[in-house]
């Protein structure tokens, strides 16, 4: 990179603009950037008699149209010198002109370049190493015409699989080298409509690229060309999954999962999928059956084609197939199925089995929702409260390597529901029972101020000194958020000299935290 320059500037001499800079480039005799820059203000400031300012482009233009061919090429040269990517552009253009193989073996050279990962490249590195490979692709995307474009088809699978693998070692996690993936798979299309292949030949080419490791970044997908493929090509294009399809085996629970099983299963899905044939599409699902989730997408698929028989009856293979700790997307979908067809203790008992293995929220919002729906919940709410209970007293009892003695007992879930109910004298005697999540405690707080502010300032004031013994900005932030509502609460003229005396107590409590002490200080002052 050259230094900057301490000075740039041009002005006029005679009838010609003069032009001087301190940088590395201009005193090798080039017209440098910097210039270049300062010539463009110059020209913005000086109106050219009309009373607009003139377009600095058009004025850049009119003046290049009167330069002779070798002077511009001279010009072109010495900036290609000094901007490799504007030297690869032209070389590339150069080359192509050429044709033949000299010219793919040029592009090859520039896509391995732009596609070279030494280590492993974080996502900071990422942006760059994006920008230069999108120059490679819009030189390759100027071979977008009818008699380039099986030169683009090749290139294009050829930077596909090299970006892929690239991507093996970057972080991407701002999606801008997938984006240029993407970009080479929209590409790819556009070269294979001007190219028109021989359908056969490209159902050929289509499946290698679909079954290798590179289609694990892109979006290669045969069904996106399937008006070029026509009924021949989606005929050996079915031949070649189908040849593939074979070698893949039943896959249990205990069986290894591994990517190849995942390409070609993703073909089989589209093809019956594309078909709409459901038996086949079942069928090839079924081939993997090692989770409790993949019965479910099969009884998804009955259910989304009006088969709710067929819907049932995997669902309930999947429960049977995984009984203890299953998939609760697949009992949710089974309690939904019992309650349809009115077997209503079935679903009542799945409903359980929820909440007994895991006592939560969550699962005691859907005990609510089915007791409600079958007219038990005040009986229910009381099972399921003691069966809380009697969880929270395990929990607490209960020994381990890493818990070595009794503690105290963790009320928060309890307090959920209470807040969830909006039971507030439940939620306080449970705020005050054993260990609470704090946040419950503030949302708790909040919702008394109102009714019961005493109770609300209660909590706050038990709250904040938590919060502020963090040490930290945030923390601090934090607590003056709840010291405002507490103002709030004593806003009036009876009680603001309690707000003060509390200011003041805090202030002596926390003097050495000095950040704190600035912020209460502001909440002072807006208070006095």
């Amino acid at each position: 990179m050259a230094p900057k320059p301490t000075m740039s500037n041009c002005g006029t001499t005679g009838d010609y603009l003069g032009h001087d800079c301190s940088c590395p480039n201009a005193a090798d005799g080039f017209f440098c950037k910097h210039c270049v820059a300062v010539g463009l203000a110059w020209l913005a400031e000086h109106e050219d008699g009309s009373g607009q300012r003139p377009d600095p482009w058009r004025t850049i233009r009119d003046y290049l149209e009167i330069q002779s061919p070798d002077t511009l090429i001279a010009w072109l040269m010495d900036a290609a010198e000094q901007d490799d990517r504007l030297y690869r552009t032209l070389l590339l253009k150069a080359e192509s002109v050429a044709g033949g193989a000299h010219a793919v073996k040029a592009y090859r050279e520039a896509i391995e370049k732009a596609t070279q990962v030494r280590g492993f490249m974080d996502w900071g590195d990422a942006g760059a190493f994006a920008d230069e490979l999108d120059q490679v692709v819009d030189a390759i995307a100027t071979l977008s015409t009818p008699e380039d474009a099986p030169m683009l088809m090749e290139l294009t699978e050829y930077a596909i699989g090299r970006v892929a693998k690239a991507l093996d070692n970057i972080d991407d996690s701002n999606g801008e080298v997938g984006g240029i993936l993407s970009r080479l798979g929209d590409l790819h299309l556009q070269a294979c409509r001007l190219a028109k292949p021989d359908p056969q030949a490209l159902a050929e080419r289509l499946f290698r690229m679909e079954i290798s490791p590179a289609n694990d970044y892109g979006d290669i997908n045969a069904m996106a060309y399937r008006d070029l493929l026509g009924e021949a090509g989606l005929r050996r294009y079915r031949e070649l999954a189908e040849a593939e399809w074979a070698k893949i085996g039943f896959r249990d629970g205990d069986s290894p999962y591994d990517f190849q099983r995942y390409r070609i299963t993703r073909i089989m899905e589209f093809l019956a999928e594309a078909s709409g044939n459901v038996e086949e599409l079942v069928a090839i699902k079924a081939r993997d059956l090692s989770t409790a989730y993949r019965y479910l997408t099969i009884a998804g698929i009955w259910a989304a084609n009006g088969r709710d028989d067929k819907a049932l009856e995997w669902a309930e293979r999947g429960l049977h197939a995984f009984p203890a700790a299953t998939d609760n997307r697949l009992r949710d979908f089974l309690v939904a199925a019992y309650l349809k067809s009115q077997r209503n203790e079935e679903a009542l008992q799945l409903t359980w089995v929820q909440f007994e293995e895991r006592p939560i929220l969550d699962h005691y919002k859907k005990l609510h929702a089915v007791s409600e729906r079958l007219g038990v919940w005040p009986e229910q709410r009381e099972r399921a409260l003691a069966k809380l209970a009697d969880a929270i007293a395990g929990g607490a009892a209960a020994v381990s390597y890493w818990k070595t003695k009794p503690g105290m007992p963790d009320y928060s879930v309890r307090l959920q529901i209470a807040l969830w109910e909006n039971n507030l004298d439940d939620a306080w005697t449970a705020a005050h029972a054993g260990v609470r999540d704090r946040n419950l405690l503030i949302e708790l707080a909040g919702k008394l101020e109102k009714e019961r502010p005493d109770d609300a300032l209660a909590l706050y004031r038990q709250i904040i000194p938590t919060i502020v013994e963090q040490t930290n900005n945030a923390a601090y932030a934090e607590a003056v958020e709840l010291v405002r509502r507490i103002e709030s609460i004593l806003n009036g003229p009876e009680r603001k000299r309690e707000f003060m005396d509390y200011l003041a107590e805090l202030r002596s409590r926390f003097k050495p935290k000095r950040n704190f002490i600035k912020l209460l200080d502001e909440v002072s002052r807006r208070a006095e």
